[in-house]
């Protein structure tokens, strides 16, 4: 096995010098094939999408560093369509293609997985919110509307990557066919396995068609490859770390033979806003990674570095206690290589068993920073900026892709000409709300609690008004045909249907809001909007302290760096120093809940990922 794996390093470091030259890399007789000669895959995964663009190649040497020879990633549908057929493959971090030659240029091959679903705690699975509003269209199934859609998607992508193939000499040596898809046959039952296949084998059959060359292959839960293999494409065990179950059920469905690979090796896992944040020892990981090197089991580790959920990037969960679990900002994963892309315990434990006499150097640290405390000089009554906006006007609230709006928020408001009091209920709240009347915050009603109604009383002549934000669409499971925002059912007051003259105002807050018109109106228990600069004589990464605030956004330079929420465990935002710049940066905080005027915000040096206080939801 050593032979093998160093046969493959010596072929590896050759490819960054390979240049357009053409390699082959094949699937036969149970092995990986580079050039006809059996190799082992040693693969980290690391999404481009949640890593800043200046900082791909240096996370690209900690891999290469930590002794991996490829890096795998998803593609994301809904981060290159940005709108009904607008494609946008080539701005700052969206460059998949330039992503993908920086990863030969520091010797690692390319483990395609384009989908068109990718869970990846990610927005919708990677999805495009606006498919929703497609007539006809069954997301993840065997229709027109929806196979359309993923054909003109492939075709889109296959543009920007068919000359990355190692067939063409790019880094590109396989391409995954639909993901996980055993898992979402076992949840959709009530469709038959008939109808599933023939969904799977269409999608599959489109990446083939439209161009792509190298190897296929599937990856499931070793109990679930019944549902999610493909004839043609080699099956994967996610997560199995018996070596003898392994090689006992891709045998079954790879007719007797190998190669052997977990496509997903879990060092760490996804996190959820209000739960413990989740880890794994250095040891533990080490020691199944050991296993597989003993037994010649390829793998890539799911996650090696996560990255940040920039934006409204992170996607959500749910289980029979919550309604939606949302997903943190933070994509650390307990990962080898932190968000901010440190080498851990854990790398170093991994690099050690890794690490040939030809794996070079860990690069250093990027430059990391504090800034002293950053004075908020403005205060805007979210209210002010909503006046400006011209609202729309239905019997009943409309959901966000009613709206057409995908992220951020909406402020739903309606009049009342007569009194009513009693119990409102939100039983369609998608995801949190918070309650006003007469500008007088009532209550704050939110999906992960379950918690959908309040005694409410509206006196003659008042307003009311809903603050509701989409806190990621779901990800992974059978819900994720339904997965529309807002306010979907009809708001209910003391057992009465409220309807007539509803009044929505869009806040999608893709771009940061522009404030400077405005004047201080910021109030306690009302959304408001912070503003403020902070010089810099040297840039570096830093750390936002969230710890006194409530829940909202930041954006620094104009840029979305994520949510913020005093549930934890998360309590710090990570600023990369490639977003700063010497002299003048701005900062704006939409703060929703504002139990108190803000003067400033801090930052730290290190993240706080552990500190939990489910309480204060």
């Amino acid at each position: 096995m050593k032979k093998i794996y160093l046969t493959f390093l010596f072929l590896s470091l050759t490819l960054s010098a390979a240049g357009q030259e053409k390699q082959s890399f094949a699937i036969a007789n149970g092995n990986f094939l580079l050039n006809g000669k059996p190799i082992q895959i040693h693969s980290g995964e690391m999404h481009y999408s949640r890593i800043p663009q200046p900082y791909w190649r240096h996370r690209l040497k900690m891999m290469k560093a930590m002794g991996l020879n490829a890096v795998a990633t998803y593609v994301f549908w809904n981060y290159h369509e940005t709108a009904p057929g607008i494609w946008d493959f080539k701005t700052g971090n969206k460059n998949l293609a330039e992503y993908i030659k920086t990863a030969q240029e520091e010797g690692l091959f390319v483990i395609l997985r384009p989908g068109p679903y990718v869970c990846a705690e990610w927005e919708f699975g990677g999805y495009p919110w606006f498919l929703q509003n497609v007539p006809n269209m069954v997301i993840r199934g065997n229709n027109a509307a929806y196979l359309g859609a993923t054909k003109a998607y492939f075709t889109e992508l296959y543009h920007q990557v068919k000359n990355l193939q190692i067939t063409k000499g790019g880094p590109i040596i396989m391409v995954q066919g639909e993901n996980e898809f055993g898992s979402y046959v076992a949840q959709r039952k009530d469709i038959p396995l008939e109808e599933h296949k023939k969904y799977s084998a269409a999608v599959f059959q489109q990446l083939k068609d439209i161009g792509f060359e190298v190897p296929f292959f599937t990856s499931d839960g070793s109990w679930l490859f019944e549902g999610g293999a493909l004839p043609g494409a080699l099956p994967t065990a996610n997560g199995e770390s018996d070596i003898t179950k392994l090689k006992n059920v891709v045998n079954q469905f790879n007719n007797g033979q190998g190669p052997y690979m977990v496509a997903e090796f879990y060092p760490g896992w996804l996190d959820h806003w209000a739960e413990p944040f989740p880890t794994q020892t250095p040891e533990e990981t080490a020691s199944q990674t050991q296993k597989y090197l003993d037994n010649q089991v390829s793998f890539n580790y799911y996650m090696v570095h996560g990255g940040t959920n920039f934006g409204f990037t992170s996607g959500a969960n749910y289980d029979k206690e919550h309604d939606i679990q949302p997903d943190m900002t933070s994509y650390d994963y307990d990962a080898p290589i932190s968000e901010a892309g440190w080498a851990t315990p854990k790398y170093n434990a991994l690099r050690a068993l890794l690490k040939t006499n030809v794996t070079p150097a860990v690069p250093a640290k990027m430059p990391v920073i504090t800034i002293s405390n950053i004075a908020l000089t403005k205060a805007i009554d979210l209210a002010d900026l909503k006046s400006k906006i011209p609202p729309v006007t239905a019997d009943h609230p409309l959901t966000f892709e009613q709206l057409n709006q995908g992220d951020g928020y909406v402020w739903y408001s309606k009049r009342f000409t007569q009194p009513i009091s009693g119990k409102l209920e939100l039983n369609g709240l998608r995801d949190y709300a918070i309650v006003y009347v007469n500008g007088k915050k009532v209550a704050e009603l939110n999906r992960y609690y379950k918690k959908y109604d309040c005694e409410i009383e509206v006196p003659f002549n008042a307003t009311l008004d809903i603050l509701v934000e989409n806190m990621g669409r779901i990800n992974y499971g059978s819900q994720i045909n339904a997965n529309n925002k807002g306010i979907i059912s009809p708001v209910i007051i003391n057992g009465e249907t409220i309807t007539g003259n509803w009044k929505m105002y869009p806040l999608p807050m893709a771009q940061e809001p522009d404030i400077t018109a405005y004047k201080n109106s910021g109030k306690t228990n009302r959304p408001t909007v912070y503003q403020g600069t902070f010089n810099l004589s040297k840039t570096g990464d830093t750390f936002l302290d969230m710890r006194d605030w409530g829940k909202g956004i930041v954006f620094v330079n104009g840029i979305n760096i994520g949510r913020y929420w005093s549930v934890g465990p998360q309590q710090t935002l990570y600023v990369p120093g490639c977003w700063l710049k010497k002299g003048k940066n701005t900062i704006l905080i939409f703060e929703q809940k504002n139990g108190k005027i803000q003067k400033e915000v801090k930052t730290i040096s290190t993240p706080i990922l552990e500190d939990l206080k489910p309480e204060n939801g």
